[in-house]
């Protein structure tokens, strides 16, 4: 891994003398990507700064790098994993590094814009070609690797962090409001969403992945080069389940082995789950350091046991990163790690795995590359069952497919909504309602296109950050792109026996895994059985030091015109009382765009130049059975609750029964029977409830007036308050303002 910068004139003229000032800026906002080397360089109308983090020729591999004849120059941030097999296919030519990337000069040299179709890897570069007076702009094909650049009529700077193109003054410094707002990603709406990701600046620009920008030095006139794209499904395929199992082990063997290449130690971030306990069974060596995150969803829900348990069947060493319920950043920390994510999506997942990449590397230095189980889950059908609604099956997930891109094509074409349904009965089909989609017949594809976009997005963009912040290159052997494309072309009749739940990738490790690993269930950082713990947590974290997050993402003018001080003010306030994971996250959100929106006004200090944070520690787990009560304690710690605070059922709440079923009784949200309770099995806790039905009570007398023990109905209870149902009631009329 490395950080790249620089700047050109694209109007014909040369750099001046001041752009040397410039580009020590810029390597010095990136010295965080890169602490091993620092080399600049200025020659005629190009400028490029590069950092260092050594992984391949540690002594050897310094950039830029320069053709034999002088005429291009490259510097690039990455790995090309097939650099032996490339440059064996050039006779003649006679490498003068051991740097893996060298062999990207010949090939430009012999194949022009065409050079990248046969190179495997993870990378961004920039490259100069003197001769043409070109300048190359280009990434990997998921965009694992970031480059942003800003143009104007007399020049382009790019870098490989947009805080780096913040140091240039000339640079808009703007947060692109509009644009952020509707982001799906940041407004969690469900929707097939394609197109170009949002940088969420203004007039800052993403090359996009699988993408080579020219730039004419002479005119500054641009063009696109398309060298990848997603392949279609192979609908005339008889490759049976057995082979396509059989050939997605062998190309994750390949690309495990591509990945596990370095002459520094790696380590692994490894979870309950089949992707990372994959990557760990493959990786060569067997001597592998793994960690993993201890948090109170992955100990509730038994994903950092498994995690362990993994480490202990593959033999290989695990430790247990404790990130308990009482770990709370402070305004200062987040505030840094929002400002190193460049993204309002840092959350809890980012939180987490930021702290995993703190520990490994104040406690093992020596490790600067983390193998990573990332994407698989987008590209191999993790999600799919929960698109498919519980207990439902894959026509269910195709069904809410095309019901989901039903409703989106109405709001693109509203004027359809009345003849697409009358009286219950379809009078369109949905081709009709938007003809120019792709995907109308064949919504999976929109989905597959969606989830891409969203490993861009989100994905590979904050495991960039987490693991540059911590000098560290994120390693995703899952996004090898042969890989993707033999999931991409399973025609749409096999797609239900290989993609639901990952079953490729879990016929795939049949004979690599143990099967309690190969067949155990996804986990999750922060949802599931520990939620309540990230509702509070997130909770914490806005309302500490008197909401200084939310009162500083107030503080500008921009925040003030989009965002209702009162009405966020309100939702903390209302969060304290009764948190709620969606509700909390979304206002989360809002915060990060108001805290970016002022650190672009005032740019903080470099990452490397981050205050220091609470050292990470380890928890050292025996023998997990026998100390599952006191992993539980310290790591789940549950808070003591307000024996004066009166409670009631919320507001979109009812409790109801039917009188053909006296024994059973439904709980209504919005209108929606979302949970049944049995009078006869869930005696106390239905109790409970119908004490605190229309009336607000404080919990002694609630359980009092219940004639139950608090014991029996704790955990429901406090369910119960995390997810909304129960709320706290506010001893007097809501604060409307500060």
């Amino acid at each position: 891994m490395c950080g790249i910068a620089g700047v050109a004139r694209i109007d014909g003229n040369d750099l001046s003398q001041e752009a040397d000032g410039l580009l020590s800026a810029f390597a010095h906002t990136l010295a965080h990507r890169g602490p091993d080397d620092r080399r600049l360089l200025r020659e005629g109308p190009v400028g490029m700064a590069f950092n260092r983090l050594s992984l391949v020729d540690p002594n050897n591999g310094a950039q830029p790098l320069v053709s034999a004849d002088g005429k291009v120059v490259l510097i690039v941030n990455g790995e090309v994993y097939n650099h032996r097999e490339l440059a064996a296919g050039l006779p003649g030519v006679r490498l003068s590094t051991g740097s893996d990337c060298e062999v990207l000069l010949p090939l430009y040299q012999r194949d022009g814009l065409r050079f990248l179709d046969r190179v495997n890897g993870m990378f961004a570069f920039v490259l100069w070609d003197k001769e043409r007076r070109l300048l190359l702009l280009g990434r990997d094909r998921f965009g694992i690797k970031p480059l942003y650049f800003h143009r104007d009529r007399a020049r382009v700077v790019f870098a490989s962090e947009i805080k780096a193109l913040f140091a240039d003054a000339a640079t808009p410094r703007r947060l692109d409001w509009n644009r952020a707002l509707g982001e799906y990603d940041m407004n969690a709406t469900p929707g097939f969403a394609h197109g170009r990701v949002t940088t969420w600046f203004e007039d800052i620009e993403l090359v996009p992945p699988g993408v080579i920008v020219e730039l004419s030095l002479k005119d500054g006139a641009s063009k696109e080069h398309r060298y990848w794209r997603l392949p279609d499904p192979d609908a005339a395929s008889e490759t049976s389940d057995e082979e396509y199992a059989a050939r997605f082990r062998d190309l994750l063997v390949s690309s495990v082995a591509d990945c596990a290449t370095a002459d520094t130690d790696l380590g692994l971030f490894l979870s309950g789950g089949i992707d990372s306990a994959a990557v760990a069974a493959l990786a060569p060596g067997g001597t592998l350091r793994t960690f993993t995150a201890l948090t109170p969803g992955t100990v509730l829900n038994g994903d950092a046991r498994g995690g362990r348990r993994t480490a202990e069947l593959l033999g290989l060493p695990n430790h247990q990163v404790l990130i308990g319920s009482e770990r709370v950043p402070s305004p200062q920390e987040w505030r840094d790690l929002v400002w190193l994510g460049e993204t309002p999506l840092v959350g809890p997942e980012i939180f987490y795995k930021f702290e995993l990449h703190r520990f490994a590397r104040q406690n093992f230095p020596e490790i600067k590359g983390m193998l990573l189980g990332a994407a698989a889950d987008e590209i191999n059908g993790g999600y799919i069952p929960q698109f498919a609604g519980e207990g439902g099956d894959w026509d269910d997930f195709e069904a809410n497919l095309r019901d989901l891109y039903r409703r989106q094509a109405l709001q693109r074409n509203p004027k359809f909504g009345h003849w697409w349904e009358h009286d219950g009965v379809p009078l369109l089909n949905d081709a009709a309602i938007d003809p120019g989609t792709p995907y109308a017949d064949d919504p999976y594809r929109g989905y597959f296109a969606w989830q891409y976009r969203t490993l861009e997005q989100y994905n590979v963009w904050h495991e960039d950050r987490t693991a540059a912040g911590m000098s560290t290159e994120a390693r995703v052997p899952f996004l090898d792109h042969r890989l993707v494309e033999l999931v991409a072309r399973i025609p749409a009749r096999r797609r239900a026996a290989l993609v639901w739940d990952k079953r490729i990738v879990r016929e795939a490790m049949k004979g690599v895994l143990p099967e309690e690993i190969r067949t155990r269930p996804k986990g999750y950082f922060f949802y599931g059985d520990g939620a309540r713990h990230t509702n509070r947590f997130l909770t914490r974290l806005l309302a500490q030091d008197g909401a200084e997050l939310l009162e500083q993402a107030l503080a500008t003018e921009n925040a003030r015109r989009f965002l209702s001080a009162d009405g966020m003010r309100t939702a903390l306030d209302r969060l304290t009382r009764s948190p709620n994971t969606e509700n909390v996250e979304l206002l989360l959100r809002l915060v990060n765009l108001g805290l970016l929106d002022g650190m672009t006004a005032q740019l903080p200090a470099p990452p490397a130049e981050a205050a220091p944070r609470p050292r990470p520690v380890e928890l050292t787990v025996t023998d997990w059975e026998r100390e599952q009560d006191d992993i539980v304690a310290r790591v789940a710690a549950e808070p003591e609750l307000s024996r004066t605070v009166p409670y009631a059922l919320a507001d979109n709440v009812l409790l109801v029964t039917a009188p053909a079923l006296p024994d059973t009784w439904f709980v209504a949200v919005d209108g929606s029977f979302e949970y049944e309770i049995s009078a006869a099995d869930d005696a106390a806790w239905l109790a409970l409830l119908q004490a605190l039905d229309g009336d607000a009570l404080t919990l002694p007398d609630a359980l009092a007036k219940a004639g139950v023990e608090f014991e029996a109905v704790a955990e429901l209870f406090r369910e119960a308050l995390a997810v909304g149902l129960v709320t706290a009631q506010p001893a007097e009329r809501e604060p409307a303002e500060r």
